[in-house]
């Protein structure tokens, strides 16, 4: 499979966004008893006020990556790919690419988070050089943030 880098997003974007966001955590939803909180964002919003990214296959969204501007650093808010292209990679390329903009706009490191239990998740974030900072309830969702220094 071969299809473009991320490109920032745009506000025509946003349904496409959500479309890619929902597929993607819908699996989740017996796991963890109510739909994951990236389902419930106001896209529009998020395209606004964040840093977010789309990965386009022949005019559609297939990948999401949302960057939050935090008092303490970058969060990684939203990493989505749609099931048919997991494990092609896409999901690492936008991990590199949250990285690259961390470094970009002057961090040291890239915080995220995931429900607890996501578990395949997290162990793909400690492949990836994560370290488990935290844990702690918000908005309802038991979370693990993790950091990776850059």
């Amino acid at each position: 499979m071969t299809v473009p880098g991320p490109r920032p997003a745009t506000a025509a974007d946003a349904a496409g966004i959500a479309a890619c966001v929902g597929i993607a955590y819908t699996h989740y939803i017996e796991r963890i008893g109510v739909r994951p909180g990236p389902m419930l964002d106001d896209y529009e919003q998020v395209v606004r006020d964040h840093h977010a990214y789309v990965v386009e296959d022949g005019g559609d969204i297939v990948g999401v990556l949302v960057l939050m501007e935090k008092e303490d650093g970058l969060l990684l808010d939203n990493v989505a790919v749609l099931p048919s292209l997991q494990g092609a990679g896409l999901g690492r390329r936008l991990l590199e690419h949250a990285e690259s903009e961390a470094r970009r706009l002057g961090h040291g490191h890239l915080d995220l988070y995931t429900h607890q239990r996501m578990t395949e998740n997290i162990a793909m974030y400690v492949r990836y050089g994560y370290e488990e900072v935290d844990r702690r309830t918000e908005s309802g969702f038991p979370r693990v943030y993790m950091r990776k220094r850059l």
